[in-house]
């Protein structure tokens, strides 16, 4: 099967406009904002729990005489 040269020409431009476009991600789709994924409340819960659990973890440690 044999392809024009102009078809071929065509495939080759589309080929390379596709390469120098790759990667290239419009601004409009860009987040630019300092938007956490989760909320306030559920970021301080969490901070809350692991602070705590450390904290509980460290008094026990010292209650029981340390690791034996």
């Amino acid at each position: 099967m044999t392809t024009s040269r102009r078809l071929a020409d065509r495939k080759v431009e589309k080929f390379e406009k596709n390469i120098t476009k790759r990667g290239a991600v419009p601004e409009a789709t860009t987040k630019k904002g300092k938007d956490y994924p989760v909320g306030p409340v559920l970021l301080g819960f969490f901070i809350f729990v692991v602070i705590g659990s450390s904290l509980f973890q460290i008094i026990r440690t010292a209650t029981t005489g340390g690791m034996a």
